[in-house]
């Protein structure tokens, strides 16, 4: 029977831009837009300057080219500094499921590698649905957190299938890949426990890194592990447990099922921003007593139970505290980049009212998860008033999703002071005809204040 490798390898090898429907074209080019402009914001933060460095320190004639600058790298290295860029605000596109994930971290490899290989914008779009399908399709299917491993190891297989489109490789050459890529980059969650460090920025684009060196070496001849997922010592007895992949087809791309980010906070979290935000003039000058979160396992456990999440000391680590992000969205009345600035973490009202936060796992939550993504917020003041607001689908969700004027204000407020004038409109009108576009350098080709 062919491998789990090989029937992927197929449905890779066989799509073509003309299997896609207009939505997943069109959620492409939103994702890349919500990608870029997230790479805008965090353009000068420490770990994207240290990943842009590194990337530069390498020269690749007509290969990748790394965002706002004119420098050409090899793929592999455009893909870890441009993903660290998308990645580091956390406020790129988000799916949630067994596995969680933020599937726009595959744009990085997309771009970069369709630059190296001379492919077209309507070649970077379907690459770009193929990784999302993969991923999204594999997130569905395991659990890696389940087992202390990190969702970026999916990343690894889906950077490896959209390089290996792209490149144009064979079925053997893609199953290939797959075994290069899926037998070297098992990465643990320690990346998102506790303090959380610069690494959070780059642990995606470290699995896309290498999941493009792996369709690279598959190109050249290099054969990999045979069968990765059922293999004795493979994906299936050694992370997951056996499952199947059904990958899709025009209506059912996984693309138009995940989700942008309104707020830059953890996707989580989300819902609780926003159940806040709509208390917020209910409550008024009221002197909150405490406030109970009652959220789904998920959340609890990855943004709501560690105690440095109640005194997070990076924005790292504040982005993923619901307790920190639902108490800046009450006292602030939103959730801004300023929000997690090192002021605001030692801010005292802040502190205070985290103190009074608990957040609770609740089994009606934890059965509307990961259709919805429930959080039940009860605020109580001190005058004996009460006041209880539900979401389940914020803005952004699928099934409440940014309209494309909301996905470009976001970007505009992204590339606000980061951009040269006149740069937002003209990068907005290339990204929105990407599917018209034959020389992908002009993606990453655009004018930063004080830069080349």
């Amino acid at each position: 029977m062919a491998t789990l490798a090989r029937k992927i390898a197929q449905w890779a090898n066989n799509l073509t831009y003309d299997n896609l429907d207009d939505n997943a074209i069109h959620e492409v080019k939103r994702r890349v837009i919500d990608s870029i402009g997230c790479a805008l914001g965090a353009y000068n933060a420490n770990p994207v300057k240290i990943a842009r460095a590194k990337a530069m320190s390498v020269n690749d004639t007509n290969a990748g080219r790394i965002l706002g600058t004119k420098h050409s790298t090899n793929p592999e290295l455009a893909a870890f500094a441009n993903g660290a860029a998308f990645r580091y605000l956390d406020y790129n596109d988000t799916y949630l499921s067994k596995e969680p994930a933020h599937p726009s971290d595959n744009l990085a490899a997309v771009l970069a590698v369709s630059q190296a290989a001379g492919k077209s914008g309507k070649d970077a779009i379907l690459a770009a649905v193929i990784a999302y399908e993969f991923q999204c399709r594999a997130c569905d299917a395991a659990s890696l957190r389940a087992h202390g491993w990190d969702h970026v190891y999916y990343g690894a297989l889906s950077s490896a299938v959209a390089a290996a489109k792209l490149w144009g490789l064979n079925e053997d050459q893609i199953e290939h890949a797959l075994g290069l890529a899926g037998v070297c980059n098992i990465a643990t969650r320690q990346t998102r426990t506790g303090q959380i460090s610069d690494w959070k920025a780059c642990a995606f684009s470290n699995a896309a890194r290498n999941g493009v060196f792996a369709a690279d070496l598959a190109r050249r001849g290099m054969t990999g592990p045979n069968e990765i997922f059922e293999g004795p010592k493979g994906v299936f007895n050694q992370l997951t447990g056996p499952f199947e992949l059904t990958l899709g087809s025009a209506g059912d791309y996984m693309i138009n099922k995940t989700y942008i980010k309104f707020w830059p906070a953890e996707y989580h979290s989300q819902s609780s921003i926003e159940a806040i935000l709509a208390l917020r003039p209910e409550i008024g000058d009221k002197e909150i007593a405490s406030l109970e979160i009652k959220s789904f396992e998920a959340a609890v456990s990855i943004i709501g139970s560690e105690p440095e999440k109640w005194r997070p000391t990076s924005r790292e680590t504040a982005d993923h505290s619901m307790a920190y992000c639902t108490a800046v969205a009450f006292l602030d009345g939103d959730v801004t980049l300023r929000s997690f600035d090192d002021h605001k973490l030692k801010d005292p009202k802040i502190l205070d009212l985290m103190d009074k936060t608990e957040i609770v796992e609740d089994d009606d939550c934890n059965s509307n998860y990961p259709k919805g993504i429930p959080n039940h917020l009860i605020v109580t003041c001190t005058d004996g008033s009460t006041f209880e607001k539900r979401v389940d689908y914020p803005r952004g969700h699928a099934h409440n999703p940014m309209t494309d004027d909301e996905v470009v204000a976001k970007f505009n407020r992204l590339a606000d002071g980061v951009l040269a004038d006149g740069e937002a409109d003209r990068m907005l009108k290339i990204l929105w005809d990407l599917d018209k576009l034959d020389d992908l350098s002009v993606v990453t080709d655009f004018k930063v204040v004080g830069g080349e």
